[in-house]
């Protein structure tokens, strides 16, 4: 009883925390509505055109001319989000059996507590822009992550392989070299196993993962736009290809300092377990042997899908209201031929032998929808720019130093993809101002290209700095946990890990090219 009553305060504060703002947008609007009657005035429909570029993006927060959000909603409106968050970090600590059996249904009140007061005080605007964050950003995240799930848990790495600091190292360091080329989700769902196996002897393996999460599924992925959705992003923006090869020596550093930390920690805790050697496994030694290599066809057919989704224009296709690039939805299709493909060519003997369920991506699929409608409010006041309640945090960017830790520190905890395409715009704005854009991103890969490094830099390393900051992070978590790795809680992966080993590492970034 005492729950439901908690349950029903939290309800209500919701409501009445997004109605408020909503009744004083009512009134804004009406006064310039009539301001705009006796002026004929069209300002306002140039404005969010201008500051778009085209018109579904005048369109996302807008609504097609109707009221920006993110310059009404207060800072409190991202509470769902951050409850949200909260129930990641706690639960597992506090009630581990209550969270494994529901989590569901709490990422599904969260959302719930975000998404029906939404509903109530935006209406229409608020269908829009919850339609939106499904269709265009959770429903293609979720199937990319699933093809890539799917098709990697169809590859099994046969044999004797046992994980000495040695082995281990290069076995990161192979994952890194990877992400660029595959993806950060591709290297690091296709190596995660192989790596938890070859370690399956050793007693502590948690910091194992966390240092494959910050270099396979984040770091590793900086240096072309295959490799994290933020490059790709700005190679959609017409950054150049193969231009991201210029923060090369920022992902040198940053991977060096890191594998030199992981082979000295994982030698300290190889010696500290009485190991002088990898113990042999019972049996014949076997060689080792890749089974289910055709899955590497369907792994690059998942790649040359995303990477023929930037390039090409097929026209736009509308769906509930939601303009989506024709393309978009092909590439989404074939990512799902691709993992059935997979499934129905793969033999279930193989997959068993591989640890395979289902488990993990439907766990991070329904923390995801929950995150992702959560989190609307927070990306719309971060797209208003100066106009919404993060604008004094936007407007204190001016240097590299300033682009590089907050654009990183929001990767971290928000959408890493949105966060690099508002400091992406802020930099042209910034020393472009009503230059188009085509001529502008030229210009600032030149002229001012350590901002643009800054951003691309700190939007790509600082999305390990949390379970939820990169897509593969929370799976790798998932299929460790299953695989019996414990794992750090949301909270203490921060605190152990990424504060202690990641903060100083990006500081020294920081020193030396910021």
């Amino acid at each position: 009883m005492r729950l439901g009553k908690w349950i029903a305060i939290i309800f209500l504060l919701s409501i009445f925390a997004f109605l408020v703002p909503a009744m004083a947008t009512d009134h804004d609007q009406e006064v310039a509505a009539t301001h705009d009657t006796e002026h004929g005035s069209t300002h306002g429909l140039e404005h969010a055109v201008s500051e778009t570029g085209h018109g579904e993006d005048a369109g996302h927060g807008g609504h097609g001319g109707h009221v920006n959000l993110g310059e009404t909603l207060p800072l409190w409106s991202c509470i769902p989000f951050a409850c949200m968050l909260f129930s990641i970090a706690l639960f597992p600590l506090l009630a581990p059996k209550f969270w494994h059996h529901h989590f569901g249904k709490i990422s599904a009140f969260w959302a719930a507590c975000l998404g029906i007061p939404f509903l109530i005080a935006f209406k229409g605007v608020a269908v829009h822009e919850i339609l939106h964050i499904i269709l265009a950003d959770y429903v293609p995240f979720i199937i990319l992550l699933w093809a890539l799930y799917t098709v990697s848990g169809g590859i099994l790495l046969k044999g004797t392989l046992r994980g000495t600091p040695m082995v281990n190292t290069i076995i990161i360091l192979i994952g890194t070299i990877l992400a660029s080329w595959m993806g950060t989700t591709g290297a690091a769902m296709l190596l995660i196993r192989p790596f938890l196996k070859a370690n399956n002897y050793r007693k502590n393996r948690t910091f194992m993962v966390v240092f494959f999460i910050f270099l396979v599924a984040n770091v590793g992925g900086s240096l072309t736009p295959l490799g994290d959705p933020p490059l790709f992003l700005g190679f959609l923006h017409g950054v150049d290809f193969f231009w991201t090869m210029k923060i090369m020596p920022h992902m040198l550093v940053t991977a060096g300092i890191l594998l030199v930390i992981y082979f000295f920690l994982d030698t300290y805790h190889y010696k500290k377990e009485g190991l002088t050697s990898a113990p042999v496994e019972e049996g014949v030694k076997e060689p080792l042997k890749l089974v289910g290599t055709h899955n590497f066809i369907f792994l690059g057919g998942v790649v040359g899908a995303v990477l023929t989704s930037g390039i090409v224009n097929w026209g736009e296709v509308n769906t509930l209201g939601i303009h989506r690039a024709m393309q978009d939805w092909s590439r989404d299709g074939f990512l799902i031929l691709m993992g059935i493909l997979s499934l129905w060519t793969t033999s279930k003997r193989l997959r068993e032998d591989n640890d395979f369920t289902w488990f993990p991506i439907v766990e991070v699929a329904f923390l995801f929808i929950g995150i992702f409608i959560t989190m609307v409010p927070c990306l719309l006041i971060l797209k208003a720019g100066l106009k919404g309640e993060l604008g004094f945090l936007i407007a204190a960017v001016k240097e590299p130093v300033h682009y590089f830790w907050v654009t990183g520190a929001l990767s971290g905890f928000l959408d890493n993809a949105p966060t690099y395409l508002t400091f992406f715009n802020t930099a042209l704005g910034a020393f472009y101002p009503g230059m188009p854009e085509a001529q502008a991103v030229p210009l600032l890969m030149t002229e001012t290209s350590i901002y643009l490094k800054a951003i691309s830099a700190g939007a790509v390393f600082f999305g390990a700095f949390s379970y939820i900051g990169n897509a593969p992070n929370f799976m790798v978590r998932s299929i460790a946990e299953e695989a019996g790795t414990s794992m750090p809680s949301f909270f203490g992966y921060i605190l152990k890990y990424s504060l202690v080993f990641l903060f100083p590492t990006f500081v020294v970034v920081t020193l030396i090219f910021f």
